[in-house]
């Protein structure tokens, strides 16, 4: 009884991580997929007249992103915000002012903790708390990005459950890293085509002191390359409103 014991706890452990080995796509070449069949997980958009859609994680903060949204609106760019449940909770007003600049507010869960770590209680509480904070202020979101890009069984079983749709990225600048603008821009340049997700961080909140600043340092040289390209930037409810949901 012992080894079948042992035997259902490790297929219980291999169904429970193998969407994180899934998500591992984002340093594959599975990113280059739209989607990842059978599964609820987005890397890309659709194609839709030369869109791309920015997105902000972490957030939102009063240090840094008020000044974002001035240089969005000065650039003339529009973003999706993957918002904390904990940052929103403290960070209300700042929210609805993302809102009523002409952006979007997605999730990010309540707290910036790997699913991986917790039971399938705490996830769904992640999830839920994260909801009814946005819900308190008249806000509702049906994207979702895990935190990390790191997810289980259960967060995805969570996420159908929840009405969230499971959001990615396939171009990041990985700014918390660099240790200047220069090589963060190098990282997405190459990558900017129609229906691309561009991963940043627009604060400080859970990367190191100064990610903010390269991520301002760049947004004016990348408006510049999205216009040369004729690109532009599209948030993911403006690509849902306009009837051209994921595929």
């Amino acid at each position: 009884m012992a080894g079948w014991g042992g035997a259902i706890l490790s297929t219980v452990g291999f169904i429970h991580y193998m969407p994180s080995i899934c998500v591992l796509g984002q340093w594959t070449s599975l990113r280059s997929l739209k989607y990842l069949p059978g599964t609820a997980i987005y890397w890309r958009t659709r194609l839709i007249s030369n869109c791309i859609a920015l997105t902000f994680d972490d957030g939102p903060s009063l240090d840094t992103t008020p000044s974002t949204l001035d240089l969005l609106d000065e650039l003339g760019l529009k973003a999706t915000f993957f918002v904390l449940g904990e940052q929103v909770s403290q960070h209300g007003d700042l929210v609805l002012e993302i809102v009523r600049r002409g952006h979007s507010i997605a999730l990010h869960g309540y707290s910036h903790e790997p699913h991986q770590l917790h039971s399938p209680k705490w996830i769904r509480n992640d999830l839920s708390e994260a909801i009814a904070e946005l819900s308190k202020l008249g806000i509702s979101s049906r994207w979702y990005r895990p935190t990390y890009g790191q997810l289980t069984m259960y967060t995805l079983i969570e996420c159908h459950r929840q009405g969230l749709q499971v959001v990615l990225w396939s171009v990041w600048g990985r700014e918390w890293t660099s240790h200047n603008s220069d090589k963060v821009l190098g990282k997405i340049i190459p990558h900017l085509h129609p229906g691309e997700i561009i991963l940043l961080h627009d604060n400080d909140v859970s990367c190191p002191y100064g990610t903010a600043a390269k991520i301002h340092a760049i947004l004016p040289l990348l408006a510049d390359e999205l216009h040369r390209r004729k690109l532009r930037t599209a948030t993911l409810d403006d690509l849902y409103d306009a009837k051209r949901d994921f595929i």
